[in-house]
C-alpha cells in the first residue's frame, strides 16, 4: 500500500491524481508534531505547506518515507540535509504560482510609481491633488531583480512588455540573460537600479539580507519590493532607509514578523512594524502574491506531475 498523509489543505486535484495512481490518501490537519509522529510509520509521502516543520525527528518516525511534497516554493520548514541523507526526495512547486507572483510584483511596482494608494485615499477624502500624485514611468527606470530563480524569471517575463531595462543578479546562477535581462554583478545593480525586487529563499545566508549596509550601497534612492520571505529584510533598517531617503517607497507582501495582529508580537517587534506602517508610501499586502484562484489549482497540479514522475 502506498500511503500518503496530507498535513495541510491543498487543492483537491492533488489527491484526485494520486488516488488515481494507486495512492491511499489520508489527512491530519490538526495534530501537533508529537502527535503526528505516531501516524507516519507506513507513510511513503507527506504533503504540506507550512503548518509543521519536517525535521530529523519526523524523518526518523517515518522509515518508509520516499518523498515530501511542499505546496509552494519555500523549503525553509524542511531539513533538506537530513532528508537527503535519508534518500527522501523533496519536491516543491514554484512553477504553480510564479505567474501570480510576477503579476503581483508588477501591480505593487505600478502602485508605488503612480501612488495609487494615497491617490485613492485623497480622492475619497475630497482632495484632488494632481501634482502631489504625479507618477513615474516604468519604461524609463532600471528594474533590479535579486535572485533569478523561477520567481525572478517570471517577474522579468512580465516586465518585458514595459520596455524597462532589467538588471538581474543571482549569486548561484550564470548565463541566464537570453536577451530579456542584463545579467549583472551586484555592484552594477547597486549603482544603476531604480527599482529593486527581492526573490530569495530563506536560509542562514539570506536572513536580513536587506539591511542597513544593503540600502546604503545604492547610488540612487530606490523603490523596494519584497514578495519572497519576510525575514530577508531587517525591518528596523528598512524604516531607517525610508527616514533618510535611501528608499523612496516600499511594497511588502511579506513581513519579518508575520502574525494575525500586532498583539501577538513582543514589544520590540511590534514597535518595528508600527514604525514601518507610519510611512504612507509603504504598500502592504497580506502574503498573497502567489495566492490566486489559478495558482491554488496549479500548485497542486504541478506537485502531482512531479510526484508521479518519481515512479518512472
Amino acid at each position: 500500500m502506498k500511503k500518503v498523509i496530507f498535513i495541510d489543505t491543498v487543492h483537491p486535484i492533488l489527491e484526485e491524481r494520486l488516488s488515481a495512481a494507486g495512492y491511499v490518501c489520508t489527512h491530519d490537519y490538526t495534530s501537533s508534531k508529537t502527535e503526528l509522529m505516531h501516524t507516519l510509520l507506513d507513510c511513503c509521502g507527506i504533503v504540506l505547506r507550512s503548518r509543521i516543520g519536517i525535521d530529523r525527528d519526523i524523518l526518523q518516525a517515518a522509515p518508509a518515507l520516499q518523498w515530501i511534497a511542499r505546496s509552494g516554493s519555500g523549503l525553509e520548514n524542511i531539513d533538506l540535509e537530513a532528508a537527503q541523507a535519508r534518500g527522501v526526495a523533496v519536491i516543491n512547486s514554484p512553477e504553480g504560482n510564479s505567474d501570480a507572483v510576477g503579476e503581483h510584483v508588477i501591480g505593487l511596482t505600478l502602485a508605488m510609481l503612480n501612488k495609487f494608494i494615497s491617490g485613492n485615499t485623497a480622492v475619497r477624502e475630497g482632495r484632488w491633488e494632481r501634482e502631489l500624485h504625479r507618477g513615474r514611468e516604468l519604461k524609463h527606470l532600471n528594474f533590479g531583480i535579486i535572485g533569478y530563480g523561477v520567481m525572478g524569471k517570471a517577474v522579468a517575463e512580465k516586465l518585458s512588455g514595459f520596455g524597462t531595462r532589467i538588471l538581474a543578479h543571482d549569486k548561484y546562477k550564470t548565463g541566464f540573460s537570453a536577451g530579456r535581462v542584463e545579467e549583472v554583478e551586484l555592484e552594477t545593480l547597486f549603482a544603476e537600479a531604480d527599482v529593486v525586487s527581492l526573490h530569495l529563499p530563506q536560509n542562514a545566508e539570506t536572513m536580513h539580507y536587506a539591511n542597513v549596509d544593503f540600502f546604503n550601497r545604492f547610488a540612487k534612492p530606490i523603490y523596494f519590493i519584497n514578495t519572497a520571505r519576510g525575514k530577508n529584510v531587517k525591518t528596523t533598517d528598512l524604516v531607517e532607509a525610508l527616514k533618510n531617503g535611501r528608499v523612496t517607497s516600499a511594497a511588502l507582501d511579506v513581513l519579518e514578523f508575520e502574525k494575525a495582529s500586532l498583539e501577538g508580537l513582543d514589544l520590540a517587534d511590534a514597535e518595528a512594524l508600527r514604525g514601518l506602517m507610519a510611512f504612507p508610501q509603504v504598500v502592504f499586502t497580506p502574503h498573497v502574491a502567489g495566492w490566486t484562484t489559478e495558482s491554488y489549482f496549479k500548485l497542486s497540479d504541478v506537485l502531482a506531475d512531479k510526484i508521479l514522475r518519481l515512479e518512472l
